[in-house]
């Protein structure tokens, strides 16, 4: 039985070891080297935010608060107010803002865009006739339309921190140059003062009421109201002329515990998400897409690699053929020596690789070319299994010497 080489199996030199195909199978350590730099780039992401909000936290606790004595905080002007008799109260709800206007009473927005689309409305109905000050602190697209009908906020902010005034409103001429540069306005109004002009658009705007009393002012920047920067050109002058008008100021801080902050009429689940949230997600996926194509398997050619034993051709006959006898698989063993058999004598005889297997055409062919006519070869090359072992060594045998009679003829 391990006489009988099945004919599939190439021979090969037992000097020259088999060229073998890279194994790209998935294993613990293969992809752990292919995903350790993103690990390494999220976790440095993720320390690097925990620092930033860190640091912003301890910074700017109490942003533009009144109470607060952190740089970032308004303490200093509350209290030079004090000093001036403007008594300073701190509310965190649009009703308290809105019951607070009156002729004698600036009201101080510090973020209008915070504001919902109702909340802005129902100030703006109570602070327009109400004969006193509205100052609107840095407010942009979202709030500025509804606060202060026919001004337009300019999408491109000033470069520059510190301007001059340039223009005739008496509390910018007497502060000079102050930090106001931040937001720039637009607006059609002829009666308003427009000061403080970076590239043509003003950062502070004042607009007179309609009745003539009272008014509104929209300033660009925050910084004038800064613990840290109140000292610095003409920044306290401005701000306690801006929020000294009156004698009673009201510092409205928008707060998410505002009942009236929690309507949802006429929002759709976009509206209820803060934009940093949106554009953090656009540049998230922007950066995953960027990952994605750097690490992309750039498909290639497979890269042979020798093997680490060179194994004779004559050993995996040998084995292959004592699996066929353990299994008792003469029927396959018979089929791969035929196929073999025909696939080398289809090129000597003139009939294509295709009609290889194909007997109407294979045994015409060899029929011509064989010395002895009336040979059937039918039985040989198409014909059944072999029923024991010593069938199928004398079918080997017929099939090598009808191989070296037409390579001879």
């Amino acid at each position: 039985m391990a006489t009988a080489p099945p004919a599939p199996l190439q021979q090969s030199t037992p000097t020259t070891p088999a060229p073998a195909s890279t194994s790209i199978s998935a294993t613990p350590r293969r992809i752990w080297t292919r995903t350790r730099g993103i690990l390494l780039a999220l976790v440095v992401l993720l320390a690097a935010a925990i620092a930033i909000a860190a640091v912003r936290s301890g910074t700017q606790h109490g942003r533009l608060d009144p109470r607060s004595a952190d740089p970032y905080g308004s303490r200093a002007v509350a209290e030079l107010l004090a000093d001036r008799g403007v008594s300073t109260r701190v509310v965190t709800t649009s009703e308290e803002a809105r019951s607070a206007a009156g002729p004698d009473t600036t009201l101080l927005v510090t973020s209008p865009d915070l504001l919902t689309d109702r909340q802005q409305s129902r100030l703006h109905a109570a602070t327009k006739d109400s004969g006193g000050r509205t100052v609107l602190l840095t407010p942009g697209t979202p709030s500025i339309d509804t606060l202060a009908p026919g001004v337009t906020a300019d999408a491109t902010p000033s470069l520059d921190s510190t301007l001059s005034p340039r223009c005739s409103l008496p509390a910018a001429q007497r502060a000079g140059s102050a930090d106001v540069g931040g937001l720039r306005y637009d607006t059609l109004a002829p009666d308003a003062d427009a000061c403080y002009l970076s590239d043509g658009l003003p950062s502070l705007l004042q607009l007179p009421a309609a009745d003539g009393e009272g008014d509104t002012v929209v300033l660009g920047a925050p910084d004038i109201l800064f613990n840290d920067r109140l000292d610095e050109h003409g920044n306290a002058s401005l701000a306690l002329q801006l929020l000294g008008s009156r004698p009673h100021l009201v510092w409205y801080l928008p707060s998410l515990s505002d009942d009236a902050a929690t309507d949802t009429e006429d929002r759709d689940f976009f509206d209820l998400i803060p934009s940093g949230w949106l554009w953090g997600t656009l540049q998230l996926t922007i950066a995953a897409a960027l990952a994605a194509l750097w690490r992309a398997r750039r498909l290639g050619p497979l890269v042979p690699e020798r093997l680490p034993v060179a194994i004779r051709a004559s050993e995996t006959v040998e084995g292959r053929a004592r699996l066929y006898r353990k299994a008792n698989a003469r029927d396959r063993a018979a089929a791969a020596l035929r196929s073999a058999t025909r696939t080398r004598l289809a090129p000597l005889v003139g009939v294509s690789p295709a009609q290889a297997h194909a007997s109407e055409t294979l045994l015409p062919a060899l029929t011509a070319r064989l010395h002895t006519p009336g040979q059937d070869l039918l039985p040989l090359l198409f014909g059944q299994p072999p029923g024991n072992d010593a069938a199928l060594i004398a079918l080997a045998d017929q099939l090598d010497a009808l191989e070296r009679e037409v390579r001879s003829s």
